[in-house]
């Protein structure tokens, strides 16, 4: 795959991946095709799944949580952000009852949220 390709694949903008390509431990090239370095897609899948796709949510998915709750599940979000997230429409309105989401909502909303960049301290 192209840096294009798998730009395309994970749905990050071109200049992104340039970024990712700059981080510890992205993947060797495996080729040349016209003036684009070929990566094996298997190395750049194990890539992005290391260091840029959140952990999968343990949640029960017909159980209802508080952002509390969710916070004490280990989703990687702060209750404090889930509220910051409701103001500013990026957080999907509650399932059932105010401030309580089902378990299958946020495990497909996490499973689609971008992760922020780590610092190069926590790659090594």
């Amino acid at each position: 795959m192209t840096l294009p390709e798998i730009a395309a694949r994970y749905d990050r903008s071109l200049p992104t991946i340039k970024r990712w390509a700059t981080e510890p431990g992205w993947p060797d090239a495996i080729a040349k095709r016209g003036r684009s370095f070929e990566y094996s897609p298997d190395a750049i899948d194990a890539w992005v799944r290391k260091h840029k796709l959140r952990p999968p949510a343990d949640l029960e998915a017909r159980r209802t949580y508080t952002a509390q709750e969710l916070e004490a599940a280990g989703i990687g979000i702060t209750a404090s952000t889930i509220r910051a997230e409701r103001a500013r429409g990026r957080w999907p309105a509650p399932d059932a009852g105010e401030g309580l989401w089902y378990g299958e909502t946020i495990t497909d909303l996490l499973a689609k949220r971008r992760t922020h960049r780590r610092s190069t301290k926590d790659t090594k």
